[in-house]
């Protein structure tokens, strides 16, 4: 990673950095004429330049606390873009953070990978406050529910009161509408002394539409060869590439270093543009492994790709990251639950029971086949990589927010499916992943919100409606008005999790407590056999209908015991297949020697 030296010596970085003398301002900013520090209480101050458009200048007065602003070509004034806290919002003063003052003097350690279960949440909309304290009063009830790592969706600044996150403006600023700095410090700390890791979600690809200044005086912060679902790519490459790195690098270990987060998921990598001779993630990777020794530190990707490579082992140990999100597996069991095929799940619906059992004995269902809604190749062959080289999830904020209605599958399957699929998700051999509230089946929606304004929220709202538009159920104008308003606050207070019903309902409380009792199976019986490491997998498919029909899948671990999930996806009893001497670990559903029920799931371990 870069290190160029600034003032007295030091190595420079990105924002404001306290040292001895004083707070150093940096500002890259490479195509501005000049550059002009506003510190509150003091008058404007020309900042210096060098050859590479850095603008620096260090300040005797300033300290932690002190609100400052940059004034670009005499007129624009902008936050700092490294901005570690933004008290006011993204438009108005940056504060001066001693983010180095937030470590701990002993890091808590994490745990160990194969023990991982990941809880996602909106910090907004996760308790009724929507603060970083309203997560750490419920850290408690995620514990007893045996919850092992917290995935919090990204707090990276944005505008305005209520965002998902994913179109961030300052990356390095916690978002002040769920609390300061020290707050989300204080509940990292709270997690770590309950033993639960705490992860983060970032977004590397893209920023966001509004009070974004970086193209003001950075104009080569973004690649014009590369764009992105999203805008312009952030530029990776070259000798003006390098900065940005930097910046991106420098951002993932402040997060991990100062904050103490155990572990980062990258949003979409697949949109990172880099053609460059050492791909950005795999500088990130190795950057981050060898400046954060001694931890167990848990790096994921969201990737459409399926780049099987970035998630080799070496001995055992990932080599650059621990897992990726497994959208395949999602993608075949929603077709199995519910039957839609429209969107992307039309590229799983043409053999679901298929895709859904090569991606429990493979990972990836796609591994260089040709994907059809993009019409081109997709993966890379996957079947070396251990089971918890992905994560698995029946549900996640996509893929219930990027619904029209926000529906979860409460609202989409009946109990006896949705107690199948949480069982098939806890029980197998990958890692596991649930979003807040699934786990008591709270029937509250999610849906896609942001605080935009003017015409960045009428193409929000266009757009949203567009999306939709070749879908049956949005066909006509009519039908596509039924979809809530992003922009409005009301689309927001929708999505916030009704814990009056997780805690009083019956439906929630018995839901809940199947959760709770597949958790402890798994935490019991299945980790283990993660430690211990599996050989080999088989899948067989049963009923003979690629679309309907069930999936018996076997793991064989290095001790010579074999892990069974035999699952009936259809809707009509199937014979059964012979199942593996030993002990039945789950049963969903009556017992019946004879047949598989609709609905049915099996789990054994014993000797093949």
């Amino acid at each position: 990673m870069i290190r160029t030296l600034g003032i007295a010596g030091q190595a420079r970085r990105h924002g404001a950095q306290i040292v001895d003398d004083g707070v150093s301002f940096n500002l890259w900013a490479p195509t501005a004429r000049s550059v002009e520090l506003l510190e509150t209480g003091r008058p404007p101050r020309r900042m210096s330049r060098d050859d590479d458009g850095w603008y620096q200048m260090l300040s005797p007065t300033a300290r932690a606390g002190t609100r400052y602003q940059f004034r670009i070509n005499e007129d624009l004034i902008v936050p700092d873009p490294a901005s570690f806290f933004q008290p006011d919002d993204v438009g108005a003063a940056s504060e001066v953070v001693d983010t180095a003052a937030l470590r701990d003097p002993i890091p808590f350690p994490g745990r160990p990978w194969a023990e991982a279960v990941i809880y996602e949440l909106h910090v907004g909309t996760f308790s009724e406050e929507g603060t970083y304290a309203g997560v750490e009063k419920r850290l408690p009830y995620l514990r007893d529910l045996g919850i092992t790592a917290v995935e919090l969706m990204p707090v990276n600044d944005v505008p305005g009161r209520h965002n998902w996150g994913y179109d961030g403006v300052l990356l390095n600023a916690p978002n002040a509408r769920y609390g300061s700095p020290h707050d989300l410090k204080r509940l990292l700390r709270a997690a770590h002394a309950l033993d639960i890791m705490v992860y983060l979600d970032v977004v590397y690809n893209h920023f966001g539409p509004q009070l974004n200044y970086l193209h003001s005086y950075a104009e080569n912060f973004f690649n014009k060869r590369h764009t992105t679902g999203w805008g312009p790519a952030v530029n990776l490459e070259g000798r003006d590439g390098a900065f940005v790195r930097e910046f991106l690098v420098e951002n993932a270990l402040m997060w991990l270093r100062d904050y103490g987060f155990d572990g980062l998921r990258f949003d979409a990598v697949h949109a990172l543009k880099d053609d460059s001779e050492r791909h950005f993630l795999i500088e990130l990777a190795e950057t981050v492994r060898h400046e954060l020794p001694g931890r167990r530190v848990h790096l994921m990707l969201e990737n459409e790709a399926n780049q099987a490579h970035l998630l080799d082992r070496v001995a055992g140990r990932p080599k650059y990251y621990d897992a990726q999100w497994g959208d395949d597996f999602h993608n075949a069991l929603h077709v199995l639950l519910t039957g839609e095929d429209e969107g992307y799940y039309r590229a799983f619906a043409d053999k679901p029971l298929e895709h859904l059992a090569r991606s429990l004995t493979e990972g990836f269902a796609y591994q260089g086949e040709v994907f059809a809604p993009h019409n081109e190749r997709r993966g890379e062959p996957s079947a070396h990589l251990p089971p918890d080289a992905t994560i698995f999830f029946a549900q996640n904020h996509d893929q219930i927010g990027n619904r029209a209605l926000g529906e979860r599958l409460s609202r989409l399957v009946g109990p006896d499916k949705l107690g199948q699929a949480m069982a098939l998700v806890l029980l197998n051999p990958h890692i596991p992943m649930l979003f807040m509230g699934e786990e008591a089946a709270v029937e509250t929606p999610f849906l896609f919100f942001a605080d935009w304004t003017g015409e960045a929220a009428e193409l929000t709202r266009e757009g949203r409606r567009r999306e939709f538009s070749h879908f049956k159920a949005f066909s006509t104008p009519e039908m596509r008005a039924r979809i809530p308003d992003p922009c409005d606050e009301g689309t927001f207070h929708a999505s916030k999790l009704d814990w009056s019903s997780i805690d009083h309902s019956p439906g929630c409380a018995g839901f809940r407590a199947l959760t709770t009792r597949l958790l402890t199976i798994r935490r019991e019986r299945i980790v283990p056999l993660i430690e211990q490491g599996f050989v080999s997998a088989q899948r067989e498919l049963i009923g003979g209908d690629p679309r309907q029909g069930a999936i018996d899948v076997r793991w064989q671990t290095r001790r010579g015991e074999t892990l069974q999930i035999v699952a009936n996806f259809a809707d009509h009893p199937l014979p059964m297949p012979a199942l593996v001497a030993g002990e039945c670990l789950w049963r969903g559903g009556p017992a019946d020697e004879r047949a598989l029920r609709p609905g049915d799931i099996i789990v054994r371990l014993g000797q093949a």
